[in-house]
């Protein structure tokens, strides 16, 4: 997360020295504002404290007053470095390049939504009851069984069919899925515990038709290639206790908050696609 909000920090500080604004900012400041003052300038560029502040909290996890002088002092020249950078690269006119300039205005979309979803989700902290109904929903849509397969895969269906010729006449599956092309085939084709949702569709409609022992009795397509596959188990999945994935089921409520949020902002919004 501290490098997600890094990355986001260094997108900002580049489009503030994009900005003509950026030398004036003093000019309009509140000097009431600690986060106005100006902590460095570069090349008539002002730096602020409230700048500096977020940079030291997005790069360290702290707040510069829990930093040394010395720690304080590295960050700060951190800063004007990537100041200097910025201000550089938009002499190289780099911020006219066409990958640069969306990367720039999805990094300012994209800090401007965090903002207003925290801002927007700051007193709608979820109740016991939205809780429990989350947790519920989450239950239904719960795989209740898992599967223990093997697979062997190849780029061919006449490869397939003779690979599965082998084994009908009784030569060992582990032994054939040396063939595969997979990585599994160092174990036999074995893939492990798995729900059907974390395989692709025509995969795991395959495996949820056969019995425990059961080779599929004609190869299978997918977009990797053709798997002849074997069941060899199933289980019953037992669902977590609420108590344990609460946090979870928050984040999760809390989203959909913000998402019928922003579904009521479209309804009202003009919206023109040229796509």
């Amino acid at each position: 997360m501290k490098i997600l909000r890094f990355v986001a920090l260094a997108s900002l500080a580049t489009l503030a020295a994009c900005q003509q604004g950026g030398k004036d900012a003093a000019k309009t400041a509140d000097a009431s504002d600690p986060s106005a003052e100006v902590v460095a300038t570069v090349d008539g560029t002002n730096l602020t404290r409230g700048t500096f502040d977020f940079y030291v909290k997005a790069a360290t996890g702290k707040a510069p007053a829990d930093l040394t002088p010395e720690q304080r002092q590295d960050a700060l020249d951190s800063l004007v470095r990537m100041q200097l950078i910025a201000s550089q690269a938009q002499k190289d006119g780099l911020d006219k390049d066409h990958e640069i300039a969306a990367a720039l205005t999805l990094s300012r979309l994209d800090v401007l939504q965090r903002a207003l979803q925290q801002q927007y989700l700051k007193d709608k902290t979820p109740t016991e009851q939205e809780l429990r109904a989350e947790y519920e929903t989450q239950l239904a849509q719960m795989p209740r069984t898992e599967y223990h397969a093997r697979h062997i895969l190849v780029q061919t269906e006449e490869t397939a069919n003779q690979l599965l010729a082998r084994l009908k006449k009784g030569e060992k599956f582990e032994r054939v899925a040396r063939e595969s092309m997979d990585s599994s085939k160092d174990n036999g084709g074995d893939l492990g515990w798995f729900s059907p949702q974390s395989m692709v569709k025509p995969f795991s409609d395959a495996v949820m038709t056969l019995k425990k022992g059961e080779t599929t009795a004609k190869p299978v397509q997918t977009q990797f290639g053709w798997h002849i596959i074997r069941l060899d188990d199933t289980r019953e999945v037992q669902p977590p206790p609420f108590d344990a994935v609460q946090p979870q089921l928050g984040q999760v409520v809390l989203a959909k908050k913000f998402k019928g949020y922003s579904d009521e902002l479209l309804k009202t919004a003009k919206v023109e696609k040229k796509l």
